[in-house]
């Protein structure tokens, strides 16, 4: 019969006794003991400082509560961005308490990860609709608006430097990653707490919907807020309308875009009380209604309006000015640009990619059309491919590359206006040629962040723009400006006194009787220039010395001179292209949509 011999544990070596020699293991199994016996040494923290480990736990308890109560009242504008908006109840927290006290171990602990995961994407959301806000007058858009991320850090770039910019994105991943984490990570926890104090937190989240329900149907208040809320739902509920009405109105504005008044009107037809004319469409980038009317900038901006229109008239020029309202505001400009030109309300960045592939007709292209115009881009901005030339109907774009420059940036600015005035003057305009000319000029000097900013020199003395170094060198800095509003105005108004005069002063010294200058900002600046609540209003001269150009608008009703009137007529923007077309003869021949 065996002997059956019973388990027995090996001793416990004892505590100075050597460590056993390592034996290899499966891949990762190091790792593995190594995780163990940090998990390990931190238990025996624990039992070792029960006192301190209970300080910690509380402290991450709070940190949690306040990261996730916070993440539930915070709002998605940095005007509301007050105490007051956090001393209030979030529904969401009472219903998503009450879940979790009714879910076992594993759903509990899946449901408040997700709920974390959640709502840290909508604080990244709430965190990018502040920005957008801030910088362009709206809130971010989850379909079209990934792109342009690119283009704040090429602008952080170009006004901070490479580095800065380099942080700046890595800084917005970090905090993006962090926040979905530990969002998630905190509602666990809170979730573990709730389930280990079941009865307590079942009678506080009682407590808490009596109140809340309470408040909302009395509608109390507390520091001028209502008690009650249910922001993070209404934020949530936003974002979701917008992506659906974004992709309901691609539909709908591409079959608009493909209405066209005079989208058949032949060549011969457009534009015939303007042949022979030199036309020159000219946007100053930022040039706003709030550069004119604001009581900052107003006085400078109005002396150089004021003093421009005395020089143009001695030199036989005359101008007559009123407003448009962008489709854009703070920034994009291209979306001001295609409205003007297109006649259609380009105001996202879909709009515009539809437009754009299109054959919808421009007002810059109605002149190539006729074959009795060269048309030409001066474009200091545009420093990669831009397949969109041929839609504005452009037979030659001058790029930042294409001008001669060898002087230093101005920031975001590729070189000064002056500078792109006389190489546009150089390159085209003055020269001979057997037909007139038609050229779309994008100035840029005015844009943010309005550091440095150059200074006119004598137009002789420009050459290669070398000129310039001296100038930008002891410039005011764009880190001296960009986070300060009371800097930021008075420099921006110097930018605009700047790209007008340059743009005045080249048509002075070279515009002769057949030049006719078509001039207008693109949109107004971002909020902390122009205001919270500015419109989005833009300046529009027409400058000729042939009065007949002039005579065609006689029932426009704009202000004679280059500063329009508070009271001249406020179009949108996308009305321009028509009222133009027609002032100036052409015959309507619509195509349908």
């Amino acid at each position: 019969m065996p002997v059956i011999t019973p388990f027995r544990r090996p001793p416990r070596p004892p505590d100075d006794a050597p460590d056993a020699p390592d034996t290899p293991g499966p891949p990762g199994s190091a790792r593995l003991r190594a995780l163990r016996a940090r998990l390990a040494h931190w238990r025996a923290w624990r039992t070792r400082h029960p006192r301190a480990t209970r300080v910690v736990r509380r402290v991450m308890t709070a940190f949690s509560a306040i990261l996730v109560l916070g993440a539930l009242l915070l709002p998605n504008t940095l005007v509301a961005l007050e105490p007051n908006r956090f001393a209030r109840i979030p529904g969401e927290a009472v219903v998503a308490t009450v879940l979790l006290l009714c879910l076992p171990r594993v759903p509990r602990r899946v449901a408040a990860a997700l709920f974390g995961t959640g709502l840290g994407a909508l604080t990244v959301l709430n965190l990018l609709d502040m920005g957008f806000t801030e910088y362009l007058g709206r809130s971010f858009n989850l379909v079209l608006d990934w792109g342009l991320l690119d283009d704040a850090q090429s602008f952080v770039a170009d006004s901070m430097g490479p580095a800065a910019a380099t942080w700046a994105a890595v800084g917005a991943v970090a905090l993006a990653v962090l926040l979905l984490v530990l969002m998630a990570l905190a509602a666990v926890r809170l979730g573990e707490l709730f389930a280990a104090h079941r009865e307590r937190a079942a009678r506080g989240a009682l407590m808490a919907a009596t109140v809340w329900m309470t408040s909302a149907a009395l509608g109390m208040q507390t520091f001028g807020v209502p008690v009650a809320t249910t922001s993070a739902s209404k934020a949530a509920e936003a974002q979701a309308h917008r992506v659906v009405d974004t992709l309901r109105d691609e539909a709908a504005f591409a079959k608009e875009a493909k209405a066209d008044r005079f989208g058949a009107t032949p060549g011969a037809q457009l534009v015939p009380d303007l042949r022979g004319k030199d036309m020159v469409f000219t946007f100053i980038e930022s040039y706003g209604r709030s550069a004119i009317e604001d009581p900052v900038m107003a006085p400078g901006v109005g002396r150089t309006l004021d003093a421009s229109t005395g020089a143009l008239a001695k030199a036989g020029f005359h101008a007559r000015s009123g407003w448009l309202t962008s489709a854009t505001y703070g920034g994009s400009s291209w979306l001001g640009h295609s409205t003007f030109l297109s006649g259609l309300w380009v105001d996202n960045q879909q709009r515009y990619r539809t437009v754009t592939a299109g054959d919808h007709l421009t007002l810059t292209k109605a002149f190539q059309k006729t074959g009795d115009w060269d048309t030409v881009g001066i474009m200091p901005g545009v420093q990669k491919a831009w397949p969109e030339a041929d839609w504005h109907g452009l037979d030659k774009v001058y790029d930042a590359f294409d001008m001669g420059y060898r002087g230093p940036k101005f920031s975001w600015s590729t070189m000064p206006d002056q500078y792109a005035l006389e190489a546009f003057q150089r390159l085209e305009h003055g020269r001979k040629r057997d037909r007139p000319l038609m050229a779309e000029v994008i100035l840029t000097s005015s844009h943010q962040p309005w550091a440095p900013i150059p200074r006119t020199v004598g137009w002789d003395e420009i050459g290669d723009g070398s000129v310039y170094d001296g100038i930008e060198a002891s410039g005011v800095k764009a880190s001296d400006v960009i986070t300060d509003s009371a800097r930021s105005k008075e420099e921006y108004g110097k930018s605009i006194q700047y790209s007008v005069t340059s743009l005045t002063q080249w048509l002075e010294r070279y515009g002769t009787d057949d030049t006719v200058l078509v001039f207008l900002g693109d949109h107004q600046p971002l909020a902390r220039v122009s205001g919270d609540h500015a419109s989005r209003d833009v300046p529009v001269s027409i400058v000729a010395k042939d009065p007949k150009v002039l005579d065609a608008l006689d029932d426009w009703n704009w202000t004679e001179g280059l500063k329009p009137a508070k009271d001249a007529p406020v179009w949108r923007m996308s009305s321009f292209r028509d009222r133009f077309l027609t002032a100036y003869g052409s015959t309507p021949h619509p195509t349908k949509g």
